[in-house]
């Protein structure tokens, strides 16, 4: 496999998960940084350091290939791949427009080159253990489904692409957040009929920072979906209503915090797995008691990967599904504008 980009996605997320799914082996990663080729050296002595996307074409074609380079390199990178038949992972997400994300979904198609985009959040403990409970009905039916991305950042980072780029270069917590609490939202309760949204960027950066969106499913549940880098205190991770309970959440899934501390799933016992404390509750008016956890399995991603390259299998994620977050998204974006519901 190759990696393009060994920044944060490239570094800590893809580059460790691919490394400790049996099968797979970081061949190469493609950054021009003197400071990350230091870096890979010492994390994946085996991988080769290139410093252009145009060597890595160059030289023996990959047998797959993971975009994490910044958000609007995403679609330019992946069609490179699907033009040289080289299966592709695309970081989320997938575009930074429908447009864009659409026609590339329809080249991968048309060209029949499998195309991916990694959503790893939907194998986050609390998406796994509240997917569960209501599997169980444990909260009968869902009512109203809260999810938050909240950090307290009040200065913005000129290092970070993300805080100083606009949402049209992929900026923001919009498209960076968005795209994970959409799409957890699209898995857990389907098509969205209406989006209301407040976007706003409020350190006076070009990137927005500060989002809330309302979703109104076709199934009758109504997500309400926080992302924000400017929360001094941050609300409950999840709060899902039921007509006979709720799941309560309160901390991050750990797997994020593990791997920038440099762990592998592959190197410990019980990966995944929130400390007792941090685990949900299940709450009906005074009563709360807790609820085992999912241990979490981002490492699942790279796995169905291989099983869908080597055996068949389906893909990990649908492209589609990461169009019709985009959908949202923009629908979002023109709903902020106009102060209205708008329907994606």
């Amino acid at each position: 496999m190759a990696i393009i980009g060994y920044g944060l996605a490239g570094r800590f997320f893809h580059a460790p998960l691919i490394a400790a799914t049996e099968g797979l082996e970081v061949a190469s990663v493609v950054t021009a940084d003197p400071a990350r080729r230091r870096l890979l050296a010492a994390e994946h002595p085996r991988a080769e350091a290139l410093g252009s996307v145009q060597e890595l074409w160059d030289g023996p074609p990959p047998e797959l290939v993971v975009v994490a380079a910044p958000n609007d390199a995403h679609a330019p990178l992946a069609l490179a791949a699907i033009e040289r038949g080289v299966p592709v992972v695309v970081d989320k997400p997938l575009a930074v427009g429908t447009a864009e994300a659409e026609a590339l979904v329809a080249r991968a198609r048309e060209a029949g080159v499998p195309m991916t985009v990694f959503q790893n959040r939907r194998w986050d403990t609390d998406q796994l253990t509240l997917r569960r409970l209501m599997a169980e009905g444990a909260l009968g039916d869902v009512v109203r489904y809260e999810s938050r991305f909240e950090r307290w950042r009040p200065e913005v980072d000129a290092d970070r692409w993300r805080e100083v780029t606009t949402s049209e270069q992929g900026g923001g917590v919009l498209l960076d957040l968005g795209s994970h609490l959409v799409d957890q939202a699209l898995v857990l309760f389907g098509p969205v009929t209406d989006v209301y949204a407040e976007i706003a960027a409020r350190r006076g950066a070009p990137a927005d920072d500060d989002v809330f969106i309302a979703l109104h499913h076709a199934g009758g549940a109504v997500s309400h979906l926080h992302a924000s880098a400017v929360t001094p205190s941050p609300g409950p991770r999840l709060r899902v209503q039921g007509t006979a309970a709720a799941f309560v959440a309160a901390a991050l899934d750990p797997q994020e915090a593990a791997l920038r501390a440099g762990t592998r799933p592959d190197a410990v016992e019980r990966w995944g797995e929130p400390p007792e404390w941090e685990r949900g509750r299940l709450v009906a008016g005074e009563q709360s008691v807790p609820v085992p956890a999912e241990p979490g399995d981002w490492p699942r991603f790279y796995g169905l990967m291989r099983d869908a390259l080597e055996l068949g299998g389906p893909l990990p994620v649908d492209p589609q599904d990461a169009v019709e977050t985009l959908r949202v998204l923009d629908a979002a974006r023109r709903a902020a504008r106009d102060h209205t519901l708008v329907k994606p």
